[in-house]
Parts: structure tokens; sequence; C-alpha cells
């Protein structure tokens, strides 16, 4: 299987003689006006004007399926456009169809319009991610030639608005199409799902070396051993999750050099189906004369824009193609680790999919290994606890030991005691790598990190909440501590989901890491927090 390389978001982009430089935006938006697509849908077909038989496209399911419309939604759209004098209704013979159905062709005047909301059109920016794994933003009318595709402007449209991002060797674009002046391309370049190496890696992402978590290895090293088909880290932002991830990976491929991995980090424009597409490229599933596809797996991907992913048939057939009971696939099955890396990212539209492979890796040799800030929902707590299903690990800081031996092993300026460090820190991996860089406990760029990617992005109440647990010395009663914050109901679920607050069998508590931030706003709101949460726990 041919290495792959990790997709990079937001980098520079290359200059090319054709196009111009420009940094990709991660908040470009496509929505295409119902009457922009019906008039560039119909000038795409203009060529069947007042033709006797006309294909599938002319009628009224065609435009439906093609713009991505309901049909009944066609009819109101095509009484508005013959009204304004830019399309006429005919009854043509359709080819492959024993009866004559309703179709619709531009006028002269609908030409002139089309052709006006076209220039419009072609300048819309999209994203796209090319051959060599690169976000680009690109005009519309330059996508099919980056992606090398035989798409048009009405169908980079419609994949762009309904899936944000369009990927280099998609299945769905078609063979991937030679310019008449190419010159012999480097080897792979041909293949149909090339593109999907700008996804996934198939080896563990370069990272910082690993201080401490031998613990926590063993963990991992355990769960591998067993027949538990799924394991999951969670952990708030910078704890270590992808560092010690990579690391066992590391450590397990150099036991087995012959397992397959696909190591997906998962980004927030991904989709369910974009992951889907590139696990079926990882297992050399195609169209191309270098893949197979015996099973019919490529059946349950949509290939209109809109339509959705068939999950039952992609996960029954997914099953069927890994274990080769039948023997089509023409090698024995072999054992592979998924690895979804940051998978919060996906957030609840991947619940489907993160189910269906949970099935598909109960009856196969597949692993599944999820990384997330947040507590997943598309299980509960009996497949973890007795159905065997899922085993978990909540990654904390670095104990006081781990981050002792780590400062004994730098060459700091001056003394730095471990136990204060552990304290303002709460073991924090990137607290202690600055203060390794630095020399400084508690760096600017690691209060900025914890205040930017946890603190300022909750709501006030919720904040407040975990300011108030924050000047407890020991975990606080939930009754208690609502009584303060002046919430009614159960604990904030967003909380317990990304792990800020914790539920012990004592009380609530938090991560240390927050704690110690917060403990840094003392005077007055400091005095106040510890008065109400006293008053409320007499």
């Amino acid at each position: 299987m041919r290495s792959r390389a990790g997709a990079q978001p937001y980098e520079r982009l290359m200059h090319t003689a054709s196009l111009p430089r420009r940094m990709a935006r991660s908040d470009i938006r496509i929505s295409v006006p119902v009457v922009d697509r019906i008039l560039l849908h119909l000038w795409e077909q203009d060529h069947q004007a007042d033709h006797y038989l006309v294909t599938h496209e002319m009628t009224r399911p065609g435009i439906a399926e093609i713009c991505a419309l309901h049909p009944p939604n066609v009819s109101r759209s095509m009484r508005d456009l013959m009204s304004n004098g830019w399309v006429t209704e005919h009854t043509r013979t359709v080819r492959g169809d024993d009866r004559r159905q309703k179709t619709w062709q531009l006028t002269d005047e609908g030409r002139s319009e089309a052709r006006e909301r076209i220039d419009e059109l072609r300048t819309t920016s999209i994203l796209l991610r090319s051959r060599e794994g690169k976000l680009l933003e690109v005009r519309a009318d330059e996508a099919a030639a980056r992606l090398k595709a035989g798409l048009t402007l009405l169908q980079v449209l419609m994949h762009a608005q309904h899936e944000g991002v369009l990927n280099f060797g998609d299945i769905r674009f078609g063979a991937i199409v030679r310019s008449d002046d190419a010159t012999t391309p480097p080897p792979g370049s041909l293949t149909l799902l090339t593109g999907a190496h700008s996804t996934y890696h198939t080896r563990p992402p370069q990272t910082r070396t690993v201080h401490g978590r031998s613990s926590e290895k063993l963990r991992l090293d355990d769960w591998y051993a067993s027949s538990t088909p799924m394991f999951v880290l969670s952990g708030i932002a910078g704890c270590g999750k992808t560092t010690l991830t990579s690391h066992w990976l590391d450590g397990l491929l150099g036991r087995a050099p012959g397992l397959e991995v696909m190591y997906y980090p998962c980004q927030p424009w991904d989709s369910p189906l974009g992951i889907a597409t590139s696990l079926l490229h990882r297992l050399g599933i195609g169209l191309d004369e270098d893949s197979s596809d015996p099973y019919g797996i490529l059946d349950s991907l949509p290939l209109k824009p809109g339509a959705r992913l068939d999950m039952d048939l992609y996960r029954r057939r997914l099953s069927a193609h890994m274990l080769d009971e039948e023997g089509h696939c023409g090698v024995p099955p072999s054992e592979m680790l998924l690895i979804l890396d940051d998978v919060h990212n996906i957030g609840s539209e991947g619940t489907h999919l993160l189910g269906a492979l949970l099935q598909v890796a109960e009856s196969t040799s597949m692993r599944l290994l999820l990384v997330s800030r947040t507590n997943l929902a598309f299980y509960d707590r009996r497949d973890v606890h007795t159905r065997g299903r899922i085993e978990e690990l909540a990654l904390s800081g670095l104990s006081l030991e781990e981050v002792s031996a780590w400062i004994d092993s730098l060459d700091l300026p001056s003394h730095a005691p471990a136990e204060e460090i552990h304290r303002a820190t709460g073991g924090h991996p990137l607290a202690v790598e600055l203060l390794e860089l630095y020399g400084q406990t508690l760096h600017e760029d690691w209060l900025r990190f914890l205040d930017e990617e946890i603190l300022d992005v909750l709501p006030d109440d919720r904040r407040e909440t975990l300011a108030l647990l924050a000047v407890a010395e020991r975990p606080v009663p939930w009754n208690a501590l609502a009584k303060a914050a002046g919430i009614d109901g159960p604990p904030p679920a967003d909380l317990l989901e990304r792990g800020l607050m914790l539920e012990l069998s004592d009380g609530m508590w938090l991560h240390e890491a927050l704690r110690a931030r917060l403990l840094r706003e003392v005077g007055a709101p400091h005095e106040e927090r510890a008065r109400r949460l006293r008053e409320a726990s007499d």
C-alpha cells in the first residue's frame, strides 16, 4: 500500500503560472440559489433544445436530482421562470422511457440571463484540497482543472455547497483527466483515488518527545492485545492525546511493521462521507486498474451532490469485504488499525458513521482508536462496563513524579521546584514544555492557550461555574455548587462531555490545569465566590 501524507490546513498556496497565490479561508460558505441552479443546468443541457428525443436530465426528476431539489420545488420554480419569459415547457420523448414527459428549455432571453448569472457564479470562491494535500481557495471555474476532473460548473458548486471542501481524487468525480500536454506523470498520480493521500497518514505524525505516560501506554497495549474493538482517548486541549497516540503507534509498528494503519486527523471541514471515502481508498477499493470493489461498496456512496451515504449498505458491504469469506479479494484479510484523531471536529453528524464502524470492527479484524476533546455520544455506558465493546481513558495532566523527572532533565537558569510547577499548571504538558523552552513557570503562551482554546469560548454562566469550583479545596456536591451558581437541574452536560468538569463519587471537580488558571483571578471576585460556595455548603 502506498504511503500517504497528512493534510496541513491553511498553508500558503504555491504560485503557479495560471492561478494566483491565495490563502485559504475557513469562513467560505457556498449557497447557490434555486433559480441559478436551474438556469445553469438548462444552459449546460441547451444542446438538447428543440430535440424530439431528449435525455433524463431535461425532465423534472432529472432536474431535481442534479440540482438537489425536491420535484415539487422544480415545478414551482419553472412556473416563475416561465412567467419571466426565460423558460418554455414542452412534452418530449425521453430516451429509455416508454412515455412522453414534461421538459423545459431556455428561451433566447433565458440564455442571456443564464450567461449573466454564469459570469457571476464562475468567480465564486470555493475550497479544495489539492493532490499535495494543501487546502486551496480558488474560483469555481478553475476547480475542475485543479482537481483534474471532468466536472461542470454546476457540479463544482453543488459539491461545494453540500460538502464544503472538494478533495482531489474523490471517487465521485470520476477518473482523473490527463491534460493534452502532460508529460509522463510520477508513479501513482493516475490512480483514481490518489487525492485521498491528502486526508490521512499510514504512519504516525512526528510529535514532540513523550515524558511519562507509562501507565497510559500500558493501557493501550493491553487494549490492543484484548478483543475489545474500540478504544476512546479523551482529554482537554493540549494535554498530550495526539502525542501519546503517535508515540504508542510508533512502538506498535516497530513490533508489527506489516500492520495496516489509517491515521485520520479530523478537521472542522471534514464530513462523515469524506472519512468513509478515505477508508475505502486506504483499503484499495476503487474502479481503476490498481483497485477493485468485489463486494460493491462503492454503490453505497452518493454519486450526486446532496444525496446521502447509504450507511447500512456501506456497513454491510464493508464488513463483507474485510471478512472476504468468498475469497473475491484474492489475498487473506489482514488486521487494520483505524485511528480518528480530533474526532470531536465531526460533531453529531458523525454519530451514524462511528456506530457503523464500531459494528464493522466487532465482526472483522479492524480495530478503532478514537481521540477526542469531548465525551462521545454514539454509545452508552453499558458498552464500556458490561458489553466489553469499548474501553475508555480520560487523559489528565502529568503526575508530580513525571513532572519532577522532566524538570530534572532540563537545564533551567534558576531553581524550579516540581511541586510548585505541578500545583500551578496541573501537570499540563504544554505548560512544562514552555517552561523547557523559555524558563518560565507560567508562560504567557500557555495561559493564552487555555484562555483561547477553552475558557474564552465558554458561555459566561459556564465559566462562572468552573470559577466557583476552582476556589474549593475538595470536590463539591452538585446541589451545593448548583445553589452557589444559581443553576437549576442536572450538571451541565457540555462541561462534562468536554472533560472540563469531572463528576466524582464525592462531588464535582475540575481539571487541574483549568483550576490553576482560574485561581489567578484573585481579589474581590475570588473572595465573593468563596463566600457563595461556603453559604451554599452550609
